[in-house]
């Protein structure tokens, strides 16, 4: 054991504390023929300096995006982080604030997640908000558990326009419960098909799911969805970018029982690909079914304002048949950051950011879409992302564009069948005129 400190004076008292007679009596359950023959093949160790200057050299061939020009969004953007957001959720009082078991001692976190809390609810217009999830993938398999828990049915649809990681997670959390998970096909405006949504919804469905803006960019006409399924008795769960809130009608106002999505847009950095975290906020009927943790507000014995975990309906707080959820954590320092972030830019900030992402990527699709050879795919409005189907399969103008010193768009054809021409773009406040020019001068040439 040469990463533990224990002589083999201490490693002979514990095998014989646990009846054994050598330590590889330790691994009998393992079949030999998987058993690991001979040494790791892993170089020996260096002295300290090498060590650094080795990780220095590795870390050089990072290209970030802060400093080339990028188009990468589905579903990890780059948008602009104020100072304030580092600053303030780095104290140390947040970065080691763990779950909050004694109040007393942990009235500043508490009162962060309830700060948060409150503005999730008003950010996506729904009556309850939990104290955030793991990522928007999990926080919508956890709507669809809601959903089924609630009605006992057996039968969930979920459109395609969904991010295709989210509904393979869907698909994982559901697989050993005996539900049926109905994808609802792709208009061809990029949106979802009314019709087979209205066919697939029966008396045994619990859920209907729905991404806004969707995978392609492309904004969903929710209402009539939401419509179908009420009558049906089934639940609305709508997946959704925080950051299109910012000029879109939230789905809470659309009649929408459950909202959910990732909250890496707000104020987390991209990190490759992570940590972010999910968001998760429901009709208050559904206080009880909800996953996590919820912070309330009350008062002590004097009338001063204080903070408790009101709800916490996890295994770990309750018996195991009776909890909502067996996920007990959750990141709660990235939703702190989503908290000052939304603080820092205000109603009047945030309505600007969205304006100014329409403005961008609308002028940056009409610019590539003047391009021979490259045209807009869907006509569906679209908010920061959108589609376009290339000359030439979409694998070779990404290799082209990095050559030239730029991150691409979405290959489409990774995930959806015959869209191998197909290409994702994003579009954020964070890209310029030059950017959008200097793309479009490398198209043409592929045209």
């Amino acid at each position: 054991m040469p990463y533990i400190q224990n002589t083999e004076s201490d490693q002979a008292e514990m095998m014989k504390a646990i009846g054994i007679k050598n330590k590889d009596e330790l691994f009998r359950c393992i079949p030999e023929s998987i058993r690991l023959k001979g040494n790791l093949d892993i170089p020996k160790g260096m002295p300290e300096m090498d060590v650094v200057a080795e990780i220095k050299s590795l870390g050089a061939k990072n290209r970030p995006s802060s400093e080339m020009p990028s188009f990468l969004g589905a579903g990890v953007y780059h948008h602009f982080i104020p100072a304030v957001v580092d600053n303030l959720a780095s104290r140390s009082e947040f970065v080691t604030a763990y779950t909050p078991y004694q109040p007393e001692l942990s009235q500043g976190a508490l009162q962060a997640f309830f700060e948060y809390q409150t503005l999730i609810c008003m950010l996506t217009g729904m009556e309850i908000s939990n104290a955030s999830m793991y990522d928007g993938a999990s926080a919508m398999a956890e709507a669809a558990l809601m959903a089924v828990d609630t009605t006992k049915r057996k039968r969930v649809l979920v459109s395609e326009t969904v991010h295709p990681e989210f509904r393979a997670v869907l698909t994982t959390y559901l697989q050993r419960l005996d539900v049926d998970v109905v994808e609802l096909p792709v208009s061809k405006d990029g949106s979802t098909s009314m019709e087979k949504t209205d066919g697939n919804l029966t008396e045994n469905t619990a859920a209907v799911i729905l991404q806004n803006p969707n995978f392609f960019g492309c904004i969903e006409d929710v209402e009539p969805s939401v419509s179908l399924a009420k009558a049906r008795g089934a639940f609305s769960i709508v997946s959704t970018d925080p950051v299109s809130l910012s000029v879109l009608k939230p789905p809470g106002q659309i009649g929408a029982d459950i909202t959910t999505g990732e909250g890496q847009g707000l104020g987390v950095p991209m990190s490759f690909g992570g940590p972010g975290f999910g968001f998760l906020s429901c009709a208050k009927k559904l206080v009880r079914r909800i996953p996590g943790r919820i912070v309330g507000q009350t008062v002590d014995r004097r009338g001063k304002p204080g903070y408790v975990l009101t709800f916490q309906a996890r295994e770990q707080h309750i018996r195991r048949e009776r909890a909502t959820s067996n996920i007990c954590t959750n990141n709660a320092l990235m939703a702190i950051r989503a908290l000052v972030y939304m603080t820092a830019l205000g109603r009047e900030g945030f309505g600007a950011l969205g304006r100014i992402i329409l403005k961008k990527s609308h002028g940056a699709a009409k610019r590539i879409a003047a391009i021979d050879g490259f045209d807009l795919t869907y006509t569906a409005p679209f908010f920061k992302e959108f589609v376009v189907r290339c000359p030439i399969p979409a694998s070779k103008v990404s290799a082209a564009l990095l050559e030239n010193g730029i991150i691409s768009g979405y290959d489409l054809g990774r995930d959806y069948t015959g869209c191998d021409k197909l290409m994702l773009f994003c579009v954020t406040e964070t890209t310029s005129d030059s950017d959008v020019e200097k793309l479009a001068e490398v198209l043409k040439g592929l045209g």
